[in-house]
């Protein structure tokens, strides 16, 4: 008897886990029907897509057990897919019929006002701010939402609204952070990843008594309507890349400009560098390090090739379950989600290595070299907006499929090409024009921005608006934007690249290399309209505090989380 965890097979359940365990209270994991009888509060952390969920469930036969459980009146408490399914259906997969506990169903984010999925930090507000109960929330802090699909708050509709509990705004549309009747509570965003405003929101609910929990009463109708602005945050990511040194172990490097690169030697696959290359550090104690001092997101990027594969790889698995136990914040892992094949013939699919990252405690894949192959091939199959045509078979569309958008990051790796500026080739409605009170070197000049795999080794025959318009389509929920020219400069982020990419696609989208200062963020932030920007070595090497980059933010109006 006692408190239970629901994995319905998919998705980041580990960081819950970490969570619970952190905070002292112990659990256990349902594994069959028969555990709902045995537990006396249930905790579902869905992660993915809303099908997936379903079908998880009903496949390993715990759909109506569910179902049963919520109807008994024993405390529930669910995470994102854990709230949603309590809906009748959701426009995601049409086909799945979710629990029908709330009368209403899941629509999808509007998305010409705003990046669509809703990724970020936000806000929630009370829709009874004199109510006592409220399960840990703090209106002043923010909360870390994931999701392209939301519960719209119909105060209108009495037999739905008396279900809401507090509401958040994403450009103008108002939707339930968090649900809450009878022994059932909820929430949209993900409190394990939420830093500490989101541990207090679990252990306020574990630490009252289960009588307490199942017996929430409902909350006044309010209207609601969508004020001037919201409170979404930029975010800041501090990013890490990782490689083994000469002892095996994993360890943070910083080169200048892309240079560390790798070469295949007899032992396997080394890196070396065109220029000086620093070890930082290890990868666990800078995560730790970067999450106290306030960092919205962090990165972990395997930047030298796998010996064997992925799932043998085992230190970099291992390096992401020791850093998902000291970080409540989003875990980004990047490096080989591809297909692979084992030394000995065994196939992977990208969706398995993907799979493996999720269960040691990664948020989100990133894509690199075979995104831009994946594009090359859709767009040999023509359609009706000039894109092509995905095949299902790409690793951006099966990891999408199963865990959602909002999971597979795409990252990019363009360079300048300089042309002239009457230049009338394919790639002309592109060009980016030197301005005259620019730098010297740029005026009088054009350039278009030309994508390249294997760490911008290799350049191919696509542009960066070619290549993340095509992952879009494909399935990507964030396009992490790097720039080699401005790779390790300090110079700022390339501003003209970053303000293209952000005009081209609906999905949010990270500015990355260049970095050098507070000011650059505030520049990035107010002349493109990012939702995040990243830095790696100014951060590691203490040279600009993600305190003094936040304080720069507000001092300019920006929003950021503070709490």
């Amino acid at each position: 008897m006692g408190l239970f965890l629901l994995d319905y097979g998919a998705g980041n359940v580990q960081s819950l886990a970490n969570t619970l365990k952190k905070l002292g209270h112990d659990f256990e994991w349902i594994s069959s029907p028969a555990d709902f009888h045995k537990a006396t509060s249930l905790i579902f952390p869905g992660v993915g897509a809303f099908g997936s969920a379903i079908d998880g469930l009903i496949s390993r036969g715990l759909y109506e057990p569910l179902r049963e459980y919520i109807a008994s009146g024993k405390p529930y408490f669910g995470i994102c897919i854990g709230m949603q399914v309590l809906f009748r259906s959701s426009v995601e997969s049409p086909k799945d019929k979710g629990l029908g506990v709330i009368p209403s169903d899941i629509g999808l984010f509007n998305n010409v006002d705003k990046s669509v999925p809703h990724m970020g930090w936000n806000s929630v507000e009370f829709l009874d701010p004199e109510e006592k109960a409220h399960e840990g929330l703090d209106p002043s802090a923010s909360y870390y939402f994931v999701h392209s699909f939301r519960a719209a708050y119909e105060w209108e509709h009495p037999e739905v609204s008396q279900w809401a509990h507090s509401t958040t705004q994403y450009g103008q549309e108002v939707f339930l952070a968090t649900v809450r009747k009878g022994n059932v509570f909820a929430c949209q965003f993900h409190p394990e990843k939420s830093g500490q405003a989101g541990l207090r929101v679990l252990d306020a609910w574990l630490r009252s008594s289960e009588a307490d929990r199942a017996t929430s009463l409902p909350t006044p109708r309010v209207a609601r309507l969508p004020k001037a602005t919201d409170g979404f945050a930029k975010r800041i990511i501090a990013c890490m890349d990782v490689r083994s040194n000469d002892d095996g172990d994993l360890v943070v490097t910083k080169g200048d400009q892309y240079d560390v690169r790798e070469r295949a030697g007899q032992d396997g696959v080394q890196a070396e560098a065109a220029g000086a290359v620093r070890n930082l550090g290890k990868p666990v104690a800078l995560s730790a390090r970067y999450y106290e001092e306030g960092a919205d997101e962090i990165c972990l990027m395997n930047i030298t090739s796998f010996r064997h594969s992925p799932l043998l790889d085992q230190p970099m698995l291992a390096v992401v379950r020791a850093a998902a136990e000291t970080v409540y914040v989003p875990l980004t892992i990047g490096g080989g989600i591809k297909d692979t094949v084992d030394p000995d013939g065994t196939p992977h699919t990208a969706l398995e290595v993907a799979g493996a990252y999720f269960r040691a405690g990664a948020d989100k894949v990133s894509i690199a070299t075979e995104a831009v192959f994946a594009v090359e091939k859709m767009r040999t199959r023509p359609s009706a907006d000039g894109l092509g045509e995905g095949d299902g078979s790409s690793g951006i569309e099966s990891i999408a499929r199963v865990y959602g958008r909002q999971a597979v990051v795409v990252s990019v790796d363009p360079r300048r090409v300089y042309v002239e500026p009457d230049y009338d080739g394919p790639y002309k409605d592109e060009l980016v024009f030197g301005r005259p009170d620019g730098a010297e070197k740029e005026r009088g000049k054009a350039w278009w921005y030309q994508c390249t795999v294997r760490g911008g080794r290799e350049d191919r025959p696509l542009s960066v608006v070619q290549l993340v318009k095509g992952v879009e389509k494909l399935g990507a929920g964030e396009i992490l934007l790097n720039s080699i020219d401005r790779d390790g400069t300090g110079l700022g982020y390339d501003l003209d690249l970053v303000s293209l990419v952000r005009r081209s696609v609906r999905i949010p989208v990270v500015a990355s290399s260049g970095a050098g200062s507070p000011a650059h963020f505030v520049d990035v932030f107010e002349k493109t309209g990012v939702e995040a920007a990243l830095a790696a070595g100014i951060f590691h090497r203490r040279e600009v505090g993600i305190d003094e980059v936040k304080q720069a933010l507000l001092e300019a109006k920006i929003n950021v989380r503070t709490a």
